[in-house]
């Protein structure tokens, strides 16, 4: 506004009416005043509702609700200057009411307050302008308008007020925006690193920690700290470190510092200034537990990059983080914690942490916190990976005992990292079997049965580090782990799903636990798992094979081969190749079906099929059937030793067929070489019949395969007549001529046709009413029968061999054998040379794999 010139005094008009001063004790009086011509009216009708909105919240709804805001809202932009001032701290107060923010963004003020923070306007206008804008920064809409509307320049501007209050206002309504990234970039472009500086200089706290929050927000942007750091802001921070008084501002400070510490230049430039050992000292002695706090967060963030952990190393703060972890703040324990498992990465500090810091973490395992508990396992996860010295330090401290204790706890987190640890230090066998002694079979079924997929993939790895002994995977059998394990096969985790495949695997070693898992599906799992492209994997396969090892017939019919380690055992039987994830069926529902024209399955057993009961069992039994029966105890004893008796007689179980066992009797007599006679059976019908009575007793006998004397006549006579032969040359020589002897003898190439064993393999079928045929009873056996025969043997007398099936019913057995040196220079090692053995032409005689007649003899 122009200079004002004055003028001489005039009378006034007789028109005009004197000045009247009005006073008024209602508000919806004055707010009516808001709309009268007169800018006094105005200007005093606005400093009346700024006094009155200034007395409580409730006076601000108050004129809300009596409809002053609009009529004030447009006297913010009046021409007159005192008009503007008024009406804009009238509405600046009232901003704080949430129904009055409300109010305002649906009006469009930013831009109106935004000019108000122009040069020429006062300094009051700029306070109220400022503040209104600081109320209206907190909601989002709102924030997006001020920083289009360009309302990020004036603030900066005004940062160099010489009113506290506008540098107040403005330092927060700055803080309020920059929570965007896009206002977080502006304000770097606009240079407002330096001013923010200059405020950590006021004498108002309040200035000091707003400007401090301004920083930790905009210094998360790389940019923004290298300017920090071109503008010396780190002096000011630690000027703030150093200074006792300012106490209240270390947490905020040491926010910007930490920032500033993931950039390896500024902390080269911390060290170096001894910046880096005067924080690490300010943290050790604070009583500040924020500071203690935020200042292991600063270093875990720190410890990110591989640079800064080698400073950080070199400044020993592996001691200040351990001294952390014995305070009595929780959240401090839990930072220091992370910070410890950043460090790890370093190996020196692994290795330094180890040595002071492991008992301290062992205890925290105890917490009544569970997040510490997670924090102080994790860390322990980190500080024994591939190192046995710290592993064994876990072990000293005494941290198997907590370490399985933390299994049951409610953080997923924490129980993933126990069983990690847990499987850290099994890879030593002596701290494998302190674990195994504290009952981790136990512990670890409910990981096994979680619902989260880390637990369970690392729940299944403590069992494949642990499960390597027999007595861990009993203890495991017994607690009920397997099914939860079987089950993991199933996740449709990769990672879940090849550590359980690992887990069975490792479990699988013995038949009792493998035996047990395929009841529970394993084996179905697996092989469903395998016949997908895109769930199988190494260990799948792996903890396939390691199951059908303990289930040979499945494993011969399946893959058609069997491994020299695969010792064929009694109840084997080859049913025949069968398709990838055909389940076969059980030798006693085999032995159950009716006579088929299908091929004959061949069974392998010389074990008695006659089960000796305990005299408890029997025992319990008499005392029962006297109680259903009224029979005296005594009777039944005599009728049962009577029955046992005979039956030691007899060389059949009744749990066998009987066609089976009968003709096996008679043919023992019969055949050539055996040199026995004929046993004789006695007639079921001579039993007593209280034995009967006993008999009827069990609701259902044991199934068990039917006896093969003339197989067992088979390995009496290898045994004695070919194991003692010096040479395994010899050895595989002499068993392949037996074996051709035994099964119609050696065969011209081109009468091969002529060899009907079919029709003697059905003849045997008919006779014993069974599609089972003992592979003792077999006369006329061609290649598959043959050569699984001298599989059978050549495992009873230790002789190495595998057995191959081919097509079009061949089959092969491969040996190993070391030949001669051809030089003659006694003790020369040769590599074995693998032969197939002739069973057929020219029995025992030696084909070299690979050869012209090696083919021959395995293909049509």
């Amino acid at each position: 506004m122009g200079k004002k010139v004055k003028k001489e005094v005039e009378p006034p008009p007789k028109d005009v009416f004197d000045p009247l001063s009005v006073e008024s004790k209602k508000a919806a009086t004055v707010v009516l005043m808001l709309n009268s011509p007169e800018e006094e009216v105005l200007s005093k009708a606005c400093e009346a509702l700024y006094k009155f909105a200034s007395k409580g919240e409730e006076n601000k709804l108050t004129l809300l609700e009596l409809g002053a805001l609009e009529p004030l809202f447009k006297l913010v932009t009046h021409e007159d200057p005192i008009v503007r001032r008024n009406a804009t701290m009238a509405v600046g107060i009232m901003a704080s009411h949430n129904d009055v923010k409300k109010s305002l963004r649906q009006l469009d003020v930013t831009s109106a307050f935004i000019a108000r923070l122009a040069p020429e306007e006062d300094v009051v206008t700029h306070e109220f302008a400022s503040l209104c804008l600081v109320h209206m920064a907190v909601e989002y809409n709102s924030k997006v308008q001020i920083f289009e509307q360009g309302g990020l320049e004036p603030l900066i501007r005004l940062l160099s007020s010489p009113d506290p209050d506008v540098k107040k206002n403005c330092v927060e309504c700055i803080y309020n925006l920059v929570q965007d990234f896009q206002s977080r970039a502006a304000v770097r472009d606009l240079n407002v690193i330096p001013p923010l500086l200059e405020l950590l200089k006021s004498d108002y706290p309040i200035i000091q920690l707003l400007a401090l929050k301004t920083l930790g927000i905009i210094s998360i942007d790389r940019e923004t700290r290298v300017m920090l750091r071109e503008n010396q802001g780190l002096d000011h921070l630690f000027k703030i470190l150093e200074t006792k008084e300012f106490n209240d501002l270390h947490v905020e400070a040491l926010g910007v510092v930490a920032n500033c510490l993931e950039d390896v230049d500024t902390m080269q430039l911390i060290q170096e200034t001894g910046g880096l050992r005067k924080l690490l000292a300010f943290t050790e002695v604070s009583t500040l537990t924020d500071f203690q706090k935020n200042a292991a967060k600063a270093i875990a963030k720190a410890a990110y990059d591989q640079e800064n952990r080698k400073i950080l190393h070199e400044e020993e703060v592996e001691k200040c983080l351990v001294n952390l972890l014995g305070t009595d703040n929780d959240g401090t324990r839990i930072a220091a914690a992370q910070a410890i498992s950043e460090m790890c990465e370093n190996l020196a500090s692994k290795q330094a942490i180890g040595a002071i810091g492991i008992p301290q973490l062992v205890q925290l395992l105890s917490s009544d916190n569970e997040e510490v508990k997670e924090a102080a396992a994790t860390a322990l996860v980190n500080l024994t990976t591939a190192n046995p010295s710290n592993a064994s330090a876990v072990a000293e401290a005494d941290g198997i005992e907590p370490l399985i204790s933390v299994l049951s706890a409610k953080r997923d987190g924490a129980v993933a990292s126990a069983t990690t640890v847990l499987t850290n230090l099994a890879t030593q066998e002596p701290l494998r079997l302190n674990i195994q002694s504290h009952g981790i079979m136990t512990a670890i079924v409910k990981p096994l049965s979680s619902t989260n997929s880390i637990v369970q993939s690392r729940a299944a790895l403590t069992v494949a580090a642990i499960c390597c002994d027999i007595d861990a995977r009993i203890e495991l059998r017994n607690a009920g782990g397997l099914e939860p394990l079987v089950k993991l096969l199933h996740s449709k985790h990769d990672e879940v799903r090849r550590n359980a495949c690992w887990a069975v695997m490792v479990c699988a070693s013995d038949e009792l636990t493998a035996a047990e898992m395929t009841k529970l599906g394993a084996l179905d799992i697996l092989e469903e798992i395998n016949l997908s492209f895109g769930r199988k994997n190494n260990f799948s396969e792996a903890a396939l094979e390691k199951i059908l090892d303990h289930n040979l017939p499945q494993k011969y019919s399946q893959s058609g081969y069997l491994s020299p380690s695969n010792i064929i055992s009694d109840g084997f039987y080859d049913y025949g190749q069968v398709k990838p994830g055909v389940k076969l069926l059980s030798l006693e529902e085999l032995s159950s079906q009716e006579l088929n024209d299908h091929r004959a399955i061949i069974l392998v057993n010389v074990k008695s099929s006659e089960p000796e009961p305990t005299p408890s069992t029997v025992e319990e039994k008499i005392q029962e059937l006297s109680t259903r029966t009224g029979i005296s105890t005594s009777a039944l004893r005599k009728s049962s030793k009577e029955k046992t008796s005979s039956t030691e007689e007899k060389p059949d179980s009744p749990g066998r067929s009987s066609s089976i066992s009968k003709s096996s009797a008679r043919e023992k007599g019969s055949r050539k070489g055996k040199g026995k006679k004929e046993e004789e059976k006695p007639k079921e019908e001579e039993i007593e019949p209280m034995s009967k009575i006993v008999e009827v007793v069990p609701e259902k006998a044991l199934w068990l395969p039917p006896f093969d004397p003339f197989l067992m006549d088979y390995i009496t006579e290898v045994s004695r007549t070919i194991l003692p032969l010096p040479t395994t040359k010899e050895q595989v020589v002499t068993l392949a001529q037996y074996v051709a002897d035994k099964m119609g003898g050696p065969i011209q190439r081109d009468k091969l046709h002529e060899f009907s064993w079919e029709l003697h393999l059905s003849e045997i079928e008919y006779e014993l009413k069974c599609n089972v045929v003992p592979i003792g009873k077999i006369n006329k056996g061609t290649f598959y029968h043959r050569a699984l025969l001298f599989k059978v043997l050549a495992d009873k007398i230790g002789v190495s061999c595998s057995l191959h099936r081919g097509d079009y019913n061949r089959a092969w057995n491969e040996v190993q054998l070391v030949d001669d040196s051809p030089l003659g220079i006694p003790g020369l090692l040769l590599p074995p040379q693998v032969y197939i053995v002739d069973l057929m032409y020219e029995p025992g005689d030696l084909m070299k794999e690979g050869s012209a007649v090696a083919d021959r003899y395995c293909r049509i």
